[in-house]
């Protein structure tokens, strides 16, 4: 017998307790490996819609619901006794009459018996209500038959159009998330995005793929079950698979805020690439080890446990690679100095040169923007390199002068037998870039926002010449690590082949809109590429974040530690859940909420089979991950902009764009939160914290 596991089954498992979740998930290899079993206890729902809906029970009080057809069998929903049989009385799963694409429908009748008018107006879901007259419908211009073409189940087709902009948010949380987003679609451009083309087999409908995932075998099903908060990696809308399936003739660069789905783009095309081309050599990489390491795992749900696909495919960060191939190249390992190693030796070069005039703070920005980013290995290239951006102008004979220092800085790190970060990548760079053979068929880049100068020019020299070699996934929106360059100015050109994914698949309606006041409109990047950050929408509608301005740390605590207890007692587990601080000296702030909660956490140095608490660490650890509910704490004046950080500026660009990546730090902290976020610090507060608090009143 087929069994299906739908994305519903996956969600409300993850809802139960553990051991809950683990009961249910052993009911559930049952009934993949021996459906027949007498011991199974299955029973029809008499009240629901649809005649194939069964409950299993797996405790006294779990019920699997099932949808078994003769030749099938569904994983469908868990949930308790009531709730679960709730689900199935409002739902019927059918193939689409025009799209012909398997869908969990909610029986538009049980909705509207089962929502008393109180309760309607409590939720807002006043899609059963005609509109005021002054609300203009956002539809109104569609045909039933255009709203029928993308997935609306007919029952809902009056619904959609009379919604407001108002009231369309209740309402997309009742339809098949293909009809949602594209009618989010059309609301944010005008335009309905074209249905995927018809199949035979409606198995293999690329929206029914989104939802449904037919299980070869009880591995498959375990993988599954043992990830469930990670499935949306199996799953790619068809608009994300016209990026994913094209031929390009140059570098490729996908962009869009937090959220958009750019690294399942990314992992999507790993997939093709390996599936076209059974003898590539594929490197997946991103700015840290930690982020890595998450990609690894993504990569593998993706796999579905193909190892002789992912053995193909080598997740490292950055310097992680530069390293590896530096010992493959030399046989040595590369000692790379740190930045306070680096800053006593710009003093000391300062001070030997006797050179005056010009702050530490100027010497090691110049060093670490300039010199070392472009790899200055001479007084003439460094009086002729154009210092992008750069406010302080510097004539000939201050550059002169400044050699006198830099040149200094150099021999000592030469003396120690030291690299910095940059100097490794150029090392590598120069080796490969001689060489005619690549260590890979193809690279792509994760995160790639934060890939500095180095790192650019590193990735295109162990890239082999070809069209598709290079594929960039990223959002200038989070860049917190890098100043910005030109990227056509080292010979990478995304011009023409360049897209911006405008549907935010993660976060809530409510979190994305306050994340985004954060940032630009619109960001321009050196190469006057532009992100347009207009028009992006979010799926599912949500809880609106709390922002707290607390009196002292006792009342900050007592508000976060409440918001925490909130989302345990609804059922979010302490390993979707994740408290984040600006730096080091913040985290205590954050263990005494996680304590006050009674929140189990780990921290960055937890071992790893700690991973079912919640994440306890600074917002530069939140690259790549998510979370269902998030605290960003201590968001004090002097912490956010970090003061140190402020006071190492040399310039008045420098300053600009340290208050920016601030600003941006917090952004990447708050949309990790899927569903609920909660934001707080000590009066005076951030000034970002204030904006914010101003704007939600």
């Amino acid at each position: 017998m087929l069994t299906i596991l739908a994305d519903s089954f996956t969600a409300s498992l993850t809802k139960l307790t553990n051991d809950e979740q683990k009961q249910a998930q052993l009911t559930a290899y049952t009934l993949m490996t021996e459906p027949d079993r007498p011991g199974l206890q299955f029973h029809r729902i008499d009240k629901a819609k649809d005649p194939n809906f069964w409950s299993v029970r797996v405790t006294r009080d779990i019920r699997i619901i099932v949808h078994k057809t003769g030749g099938s069998l569904m994983l469908a929903y868990v949930d308790h006794h009531d709730d679960a049989y709730k689900w199935a009385e409002r739902r019927r799963i059918e193939a689409h009459p025009v799209t012909g694409a398997i869908q969990i429908v909610e029986v538009r009748e049980r909705i509207e018996e089962i929502t008393s008018p109180l309760a309607a107006a409590q939720t807002e879901m006043t899609f059963d209500v005609p509109p005021p007259a002054a609300a203009p419908l956002i539809f109104e211009r569609l045909g039933a038959d255009q709203i029928l073409s993308v997935g609306v189940p007919e029952d809902w087709i009056a619904d959609v159009e009379k919604a407001t902009e108002e009231s369309f948010f209740a309402l997309a949380g009742h339809l098949p998330q293909e009809a949602a987003e594209a009618l989010l679609e059309y609301a944010a451009t005008g335009i309905l995005p074209p249905p995927a083309p018809p199949v035979a087999n409606p198995l293999a409908h690329p929206d029914t793929m989104r939802r449904f995932r037919i299980l070869d075998g009880i591995e498959e099903l375990q993988a599954a079950l043992d990830a469930p908060f990670e499935k949306w990696v199996v799953f790619l809308h068809p608009l994300q698979r016209q990026v994913v399936e094209r031929d390009y003739s140059g570098p490729v660069r996908v962009a869009g805020s937090a959220g958009t789905g750019k690294t399942v783009v990314a992992l999507h095309r790993i997939m093709r690439m390996l599936r076209t081309e059974p003898e590539a050599r594929v490197l997946l990489t991103t700015f840290s080890d930690p982020l890595a390491e998450s990609l690894q795992r993504k990569l593998g749900i993706l796999a579905g446990g193909q190892h002789s696909l992912t053995d193909q495919v080598t997740v490292a960060s950055f310097r992680r690679i530069a390293e590896e191939l530096y010992a493959l190249t030399t046989g040595r390992t590369a000692h790379v100095a740190d930045r306070d190693t680096v800053r006593k030796l710009v003093e000391m070069a300062a001070h030997d040169a006797g050179v005056t005039g010009f702050s530490p703070r100027f010497l090691l920005s110049e060093w670490e923007n300039v010199v070392d980013a472009w790899h200055i290995e001479g007084a003439d290239a460094y009086a002729d390199v154009p210092r992008m951006g750069r406010k302080n102008r510097l004539g000939q004979k201050q550059r002169e002068t400044l050699w006198q220092v830099f040149s200094r800085v150099r021999e000592g790190l030469r003396q120690r037998a030291l690299f910095t970060p940059g100097a490794l990548f150029q090392h590598v760079t120069a080796t490969y870039a001689a060489r005619e053979e690549k260590p890979f068929s193809h690279i792509v880049v994760d995160e790639a926002q934060d890939l500095g100068v180095a790192e650019l020019r590193f990735l295109a020299a162990i890239a082999p010449a070809k069209p598709e070699a290079l594929f960039f996934a990223g959002d200038v929106g989070q860049r917190i690590f890098q100043q910005p360059f030109s990227w056509l100015g080292l010979g990478i050109d995304v011009r023409g082949r360049s897209f911006t994914l405008k549907v935010n698949y993660r976060t809530s309606q409510q979190i994305r809109q306050m994340a985004d006041r954060l940032l630009p409109r619109t960001i321009r990047d050196v190469d006057g590429l532009e992100d347009d950050r207009r028009g992006t929408v979010s799926v599912f509608d949500g809880i609106e974040p709390e922002v707290v301005i607390a009196h002292d740390e006792a009342a900050e605590r007592e508000a976060a530690a409440t918001f925490i207890r909130s989302a345990l007692d609804d059922g979010i587990a302490p390993r979707e859940i994740a408290i984040f601080v600006r730096s080091p000296e913040q985290l205590p702030r954050a263990r005494a909420i996680a304590e006050a909660a009674e929140l189990p956490f780990r921290t960055a140095t937890t071992r790893r089979q700690d991973e079912e608490s919640a994440l306890v660490g600074i917002m530069h650890l939140a690259k790549g991950l998510e979370f269902r509910a998030v605290a960003v704490v201590a968001c004090d004046e002097g912490v956010l902009p970090l003061a140190s950080r402020v006071a190492d500026v040399a310039d008045e660009y420098e300053l600009d764009e340290v208050i920016a990546t601030e600003r941006q730090l917090l952004y990447v902290a708050a949309t990790r939160a899927r569903d609920r976020l909660f934001v707080s610090g000590i009066g005076p507060s951030s000034e970002f914290l204030d904006d914010l608090f101003r704007r939600l009143d």
